[in-house]
């Protein structure tokens, strides 16, 4: 994902959404742990794919305020793990 600076969020969900999509109809069945903190891993590198000069936190908050705009863009936020405006936290 780092390397596709020219993309935007929605052309990112475009290119993204229907493996991640497969991968919460599988792996929600059977490891719902460990595709919970696949999907936390998505958002982390979401905010460090817009990162703002080194601004992790704002670029957080801006996640998420798009993810409350727009709550369907990305797959795994359909699912119910949006960003929260913090870091994504450690795994």
């Amino acid at each position: 994902m780092a390397r596709r600076g020219d993309e935007s969020l929605m052309d990112l969900a475009r290119m993204f959404n229907s493996v991640v999509q497969g991968w919460i109809n599988y792996y929600g069945c059977f490891y719902k742990s460990m595709l919970y903190l696949f999907l936390r891993r998505i958002n982390r590198m979401l905010v460090e794919y817009q990162r703002l000069h080194g601004r992790e936190k704002r670029a957080g908050e801006l996640l998420a305020g798009t993810a409350r705009r727009y709550p369907n863009m990305f797959a795994h936020w359909r699912f119910g793990l949006k960003p929260d405006g913090w870091t994504m936290g450690a795994v």
